[in-house]
């Protein structure tokens, strides 16, 4: 028997999708923190978005779409070992999550890149 390529986390939709007892539910918070986030780097407020989303991804620490955004608000705030870090995450949660595959792979070169240049100096 063939072990799987990755460990599948439960999707955003299932993670958020749990039984939701009173406003304070941590699902619910969660999603509306991923969604706040979302819109914060849309609006180009990538220190907001790095909140609300670090925020969320405690709350959903196994929903690879917000360790995702989580990445890409880290890379709009200029903070690119965390970003890489992030992206890692959400491919680490859920390999065929192709955004994060991508975002991943892209982190990786501009690191190679930015080692390459500290060398040659």
């Amino acid at each position: 028997m063939a072990v799987p390529r990755c460990l599948r986390a439960v999707t955003f939709a299932v993670a958020v999708a749990g039984v939701c007892v009173g406003p304070g539910c941590a699902s619910f918070e969660g999603a509306r923190l991923y969604t706040s986030g979302t819109e914060a780097l849309d609006r180009g407020e990538p220190a907001v978005a790095v909140d609300e989303l670090q925020r969320a991804a405690t709350l959903l620490p196994e929903a690879s779409e917000v360790h995702n955004h989580l990445g890409l608000a880290y890379q709009a705030a200029g903070r690119p070992g965390e970003a890489e870090s992030a992206f890692r995450r959400a491919v680490d949660l859920d390999c065929d999550n192709a955004a994060a595959v991508e975002n991943l792979r892209v982190a990786e070169l501009r690191a190679a890149r930015r080692a390459a240049q500290e060398n040659a100096r």
